[in-house]
């Protein structure tokens, strides 16, 4: 029975010719699928609709050849051809009773166009320069003329017309971040002298423009909506209001039927939880509403319904808007509903969702292992095929993978063990959340713990460091291990390969410094890892009084960072804790109090003193339990287990997202009989036209 003061989430709110049935909203937001995976795209936004969200968007979706995002997988509205590939998504989500809604997107100077070849094209031919590679591009945009203009705005008609026949029932237009038509609002790309550029009230033509004839081909189909950056409008000053975000809703505020309202740079707005707090976006849509009668959605990672609530009961929200929080918990509002958010998968802030967009594949989830499963494997979050026998199995190991393992396996109605060594069940998870601003991972553990210990098909055994024969003698028919990896003491040779060194009692590991080794500063850490944990150590070990120096081979600490939006926040929190960074250098020798770095280019050498000295870049497998029974397949038949699997880390060493995956996958396909089956899954292939 839902909790009575989260009523007012389930109000209906009216958004022009259409009405939401409550006000769950996922905003527009990439899952790497787009045009060349419409199943799977159907199959990810459907999944949210059959969870309660109200309302569910595509992510940005081109309108026109000369808004091409390639290499990074984008939707596509450029001609009648491509209707087809989004009906499958409109009628999932329309199955259960929830809005469709599509975001148009032109990037102008920011798009390169390397598939159609085709010049960017801006209010006034800037470019705004990035430092990032996969941003970078060599075209020039061209300087619009009113022609370009005039097309500009018949594609997002042509557009409007094929999303109506689409069957979509809200329709954006995208004034945010680096494109199109926010560069026509900001004074910084737009330096034109006609009745599109100057003042606010020219600057903003387009925008009204758009919004009008858009709405007049919608009718009563459509809503249309505008999704804006307000953050740099806040920053510029009006002469006729408290800023040009506030003139700009003074102007326009009427105009469309709904408001999304968003930052001018996706790391800002989507940060991950090492840098930000629920409700981090209010001081950038907290004003609006005053400003608008028309109802209003931002995001704010927000996983609580008090939370949600809050922003509703202030005025700040119309909408609770979410894209992360929908991905970890498609069934959040249903299970609010039916008063057990006790059960809320919630989401970590991690970001492994959006290094997927980054990296140009559809979207995973630490949290929720089915997430871009839903088609191709036929996983379902809250749904798992039953049992095929009365097997029993053990698990070894209550990390991540263990969890995930125990937890699904019970769910398909199998009776499970689960052992683990230490007093908790975690794993990793139980050193790692300790480290700063990583509380929030301690989810990962608590939401399976607290599932597990609703069932009662497992037993729970801790403190239990099992052997070769306590295994053979425990009478399971399946045992898998999940034991997990330690980090080793190496550093890199001149191919980046890792070297192993010999421990002193001045050299350390992460594992160490979790354990609350003794340190003497200088501390000097040497970090080849791609992902945090190398900046996190810095921190932890700075926090902890201690001179810290980071030396890292590669050009940025934590680089892969740049994928979950992190990349930037750490440099800046590396800068202000006082933590000496020396980039593109490796360990070539150790001494007592010093170490020789070599530059990666020029090769030359120096000497940096030390105190203790930290190793972070290679993990290890803890497979040697794997390994002894998998070495005696006799012993294995004689004691009656079926089979035995090795998941995890202590498989494949890697982050906290491979390893919930491994356990769900073990999971669902432990007892198929082709002993392929793991690695089965559908693909979708593109429709061949002839010649």
């Amino acid at each position: 029975m839902m909790n009575p003061r989260y009523k007012i989430l389930f109000e209906p709110v009216k958004i022009g010719p259409v009405t939401a049935k409550n006000r769950f909203y996922q905003v527009p937001h990439a899952m790497g699928s787009g045009n060349d995976m419409p199943n799977t795209r159907a199959a990810q936004r459907g999944i949210k609709a059959e969870g309660g969200w109200s309302v569910v968007n595509t992510g940005y979706c081109s309108i026109h050849p000369s808004s091409d995002d390639r290499p990074l997988p984008f939707a596509r509205l450029w001609s009648d051809k491509d209707i087809d590939s989004h009906v499958p998504m409109v009628d999932a989500v329309h199955e259960h009773d929830a809005l469709a809604g599509i975001e148009f997107f032109h990037g102008g100077a920011y798009t390169a166009n390397r598939h159609t070849r085709m010049p960017p094209i801006s209010p006034s031919g800037i470019q705004e320069k990035v430092s990032e590679l996969v941003d970078m591009h060599l075209t020039a945009p061209k300087v619009m003329d009113k022609r370009d203009i005039k097309n500009l705005i018949q594609w997002h008609l042509d557009a409007t017309e094929r999303a109506i026949q689409a069957g979509f029932d809200i329709i954006y237009c995208y004034a945010g971040m680096g494109f199109l038509p926010y560069h026509f609002l900001h004074p910084t790309f737009n330096n034109r002298s006609d009745e599109y550029g100057g003042s606010l009230e020219n600057r903003s033509r387009l925008m009204r423009e758009l919004i009008t004839e858009m709405r007049a081909v919608a009718g009563d189909k459509a809503a249309i909506a505008v999704r804006l950056s307000t953050d740099e409008l806040l920053s510029f000053k009006s002469e006729s209001s408290e800023s040009e975000a506030h003139e700009f809703f003074e102007l326009n505020g009427e105009l469309p039927d709904l408001w999304d309202i968003k930052l001018s740079k996706w790391s800002k707005e989507c940060p991950s939880s090492r840098f930000s707090e629920p409700g981090h976006m209010e001081p950038y849509n907290g004003f609006v509403k005053q400003l608008t009668s028309k109802p209003v959605v931002g995001v704010g990672w927000f996983t609580s319904p008090d939370n949600m609530v809050s922003q509703i009961n202030r005025g700040i929200l119309d909408f609770v808007g979410s894209a992360r929080a929908s991905i970890a918990d498609p069934f959040l509002p249903n299970k609010i509903l039916e008063g057990n958010e006790d059960d809320i998968r919630e989401c970590i802030g991690c970001n492994i969702c959006a290094s997927c967009y980054n990296q140009g594949i559809p979207v995973r989830c630490t949290q929720n292992p089915s997430m871009g499963e839903e088609w191709r494997r036929g996983w379902h979050p809250e749904r798992i095929k039953s049992k095929s026998s009365d097997n029993s199995i053990l698990v070894i190991g209550g990390g991540p993978a263990g969890l995930e393992a125990t937890l699904s396996l019970a769910r398909r109605g199998y009776s499970v063990a689960i052992a683990d060594s230490e007093k908790e069940l975690g794993g990793r998870i139980n050193k790692e959340s300790m480290l700063p601003g990583m509380s929030s991972y301690k989810r990962v553990t608590d939401y399976r713990v607290s599932q597990i210990n609703q069932l009662d098909n497992v037993d729970i055994y801790l403190g239990n460091t099992l052997n070769p024969d306590d295994v053979l003698e425990l009478g399971f028919d399946h045992v898998v291990t999940a034991t997990g990896s330690s980090w080793q003491p190496s550093i890199m040779d001149e191919k980046t390969a890792p070297v192993a060194i010999t421990k002193t009692n001045s050299i350390f590991t992460p594992d160490d410094i979790l354990k609350g080794c003794e340190l003497k500063s200088p501390v000097l850490i040497f970090d080849f890892d791609y992902y945090y944990m190398g900046g996190l150590m810095a921190e932890y070990i700075k926090d902890l009084g201690h001179e810290v120096t980071i030396i890292t081979p590669f050009e940025k600490v934590s680089p892969w960072s740049f994928n979950s939006n992190e990349v930037t926040e750490i440099k800046l929190r590396l800068l202000e804790k006082d933590i000496k960074v020396i980039t593109e250098h490796r360990i070539i020798e150790i001494e007592e109090s010093s170490v020789k770095i070599n530059h990666q280019v020029s090769n030359k050498q120096k000497d940096i003193a030390r105190g203790s000295l930290v190793l972070v870049g290679n993990r290890k497998q803890n497979d040697s339990l794997y390994n002894s029974l998998n070495s005696n397949q006799e012993a294995l038949k004689e004691s009656g287990i079926k089979s035995l699997q090795n998941i995890g880390d202590s498989n494949a060493p890697g982050a906290v997202v491979h390893a919930v995956y491994a356990g769900h996958l073990y999971a669902n396909t432990f007892d198929q009989e082709d002993d392929n089956s793991s690695d089965e899954f559908k693909l979708e292939y593109p429709v061949i036209e002839s010649f």
